[in-house]
């Protein structure tokens, strides 16, 4: 088991640089979960049962196969997991309302709400298990399908042409992209840097991982039929971080990471787990990225999408700053007005309709964020006054009464301590 401080690779951005790769170091926890994921226990069946005999590699050698992968074509299932130990009464609509906000299913009756806009539908995966099938043909043709019982959502990427199409509410979403900003600006599509695949996740975190975690080899596996090298990640120098390890296996040929699994440290369940069920690297046909919307599909077009969006979400807060740096990192969002937490009266946000919501939506629902923290979370005080703290296995979010949000995968204690410091 070689153990090494790894010096990956620059991580090119597009017109980010270094910066961008600053700035990764700095969104560890987002990396892990992706959002607030950021923002898994999985099933037995990811790994095939007994370890292949492949020849010793160093982690070093390991993370250098990962870089030189040139790999660009891949069609496969993956099975994804997330077991953040939310309370049992939370079900994916109301936790989308805390990791999602505005990313939430929409309210029934809502005029502008769309059931196929791609964050509406990415951010469910964030609770529970999940089957996708993924598609990709290099950086301007992509496919991710979420299989439902007797449904199914996908997202389609094919040059300047971005589709979503759900056949529950057989509707869908196109948003044209500028030819020379195509590649920029399709990840946008999902919630922010989440982790679709296991090579998703894989490289945010090694680029993440960079300079403030030790990685060993740490044997074989198979992975959906495939040959497998291992790497165990655990953060070093990071008291406040909820993240005990992460697990990469690493294909023996090509380098594609097939599966990533993440651990609390408090142990128990995995709280995040992606991989390969099934895989080829095999050329996906041409027609995979093509779309075409049938009769009867009502269109949105992503220019007229969330015009009316509520700003009780995280979404609705801008870009954060942090605090600290790596595994430890805090991502503040600052709004300009207060959320409505259940320690606090408002007009129309009074502890009763935050309890059992308002202006006929549910609590909990698409109030947002706050209303799901005033009858979920814990009321706490200190110098930043009064506030509402949520905890689950892997991210912790605590709302102070001026609506400024802390959010991090690190301990209760360290977001109370950031805002009390904040406030002095």
């Amino acid at each position: 088991m070689a153990l090494i401080q790894p010096a990956l690779p620059e991580a090119h951005e597009p017109g980010g640089g270094r910066r961008g790769r600053k700035a990764l170091r700095y969104a560890v926890p987002v990396a892990v979960v992706g959002v607030t994921a950021a923002t898994v226990g999985l099933v037995p069946a990811l790994a095939d049962s007994g370890d292949p005999s492949l020849p010793q590699l160093s982690a070093e050698q390991i993370l250098t196969k990962v870089a030189a992968s040139d790999t660009q074509t891949v069609d496969g299932t993956v099975k994804l997991t997330t077991n953040l130990g939310l309370p049992s009464a939370l079900s994916a609509t109301t936790a989308s309302g805390l990791f999602g906000g505005a990313a939430a299913p929409p309210v029934l009756g809502s005029p502008d709400a769309s059931r196929a806009e791609p964050q509406r539908q990415f951010v469910q995966l964030l609770v529970g298990s999940h089957t996708l099938h993924v598609s990709a043909d290099g950086p301007d043709r992509q496919k991710i399908s979420i299989i439902q019982p007797a449904a199914e959502y996908s997202l389609i990427h094919d040059g300047t042409q971005v589709w979503a199409y759900d056949s529950s509410s057989n509707s869908a979403y196109h948003m044209t992209t500028p030819a020379k900003d195509a590649k920029a600006e399709q990840p946008q599509q999902r919630p922010e840097d989440f982790p679709a695949t296991p090579q998703d996740a894989a490289r945010q975190i090694l680029k993440a991982a960079d300079g403030t975690a030790a990685i060993t080899s740490d044997g074989t596996a198979r992975v959906a039929g495939h040959s497998a090298y291992e790497l165990l990640i655990r953060p070093q120098n990071a008291k406040d971080t909820t993240i005990g390890s992460i697990r990469i296996a690493v294909d023996a040929k090509t380098g594609v990471p097939l599966k990533l699994t993440v651990d609390a440290k408090g142990g128990g369940k995995p709280v995040f787990e992606v991989g390969y069920t099934r895989v080829s690297f095999a050329k996906p046909a041409a027609s995979t990225f093509h779309f075409t919307p049938g009769k009867g599909v009502k269109v949105t077009e992503g220019s007229d999408a969330g015009k009316n969006e509520s700003r009780d979400s995280m979404s609705g807060l801008g870009r954060p700053t942090y605090i600290g740096s790596g595994w430890d990192s805090i991502a503040v969002f600052k709004d300009k007005s207060p959320l409505p937490l259940g320690a606090r009266s408002k007009a129309g946000n009074t502890p009763d309709a935050v309890k059992h919501g308002r202006h006929g939506r549910p609590g909990g629902g698409q109030d947002g964020m706050g209303a799901l923290l005033g009858g979920f979370g814990k009321q706490v005080t200190g110098s930043f006054g009064s506030g509402t703290l949520f905890h689950t296995r892997l991210v912790n979010v605590l709302i102070t009464q001026d609506g400024t949000v802390y959010a991090g995968a690190v301990d209760e204690s360290a977001l109370t301590a950031a805002a009390s410091a904040a406030a002095r």
